[in-house]
């Protein structure tokens, strides 16, 4: 998830806190695995966190649980993904759920966004 107020230790806390969707996920990204691709977990980018980011695409992969699906939570991911975008990131949303259930779908989504930025 993107999250405000970074210190210097909440990527680190946030990688060794993975979730087991975005350790899943992470197995399929890491070492350039999806189609060459550089990716990065919990990397900074201003005053937020971006659970995965290839910089060369400038795309943003979020994995969101369920805490996302209350309003308060999904107004200020909505606020955040504006922000990004406005700095040329395209920012890519993912349940938890679709990542654990369907992760071939996931990878070919993320695939074809990687293709349109090239």
């Amino acid at each position: 998830m993107l999250r405000s107020g970074m210190t210097d230790t909440l990527p680190r806390k946030l990688r060794r806190d993975s979730t087991e969707a975005e350790k899943v996920i992470w197995r399929a990204l890491r070492n350039r695995r999806l189609d060459g691709h550089k990716f990065r977990r919990q990397h900074p980018i201003g005053k937020f966190v971006a659970d995965f980011c290839c910089m060369e695409a400038m795309l943003i992969v979020e994995i969101d649980g369920g805490q996302h699906d209350r309003q308060a939570e999904a107004d200020a991911d909505a606020r955040r993904t504006s922000e990004l975008e406005r700095q040329g990131y395209r920012v890519v949303r993912f349940w938890n759920n679709e990542v654990l259930g369907n992760l071939e779908g996931v990878l070919t989504v993320l695939r074809h966004e990687l293709a349109g930025r090239k």
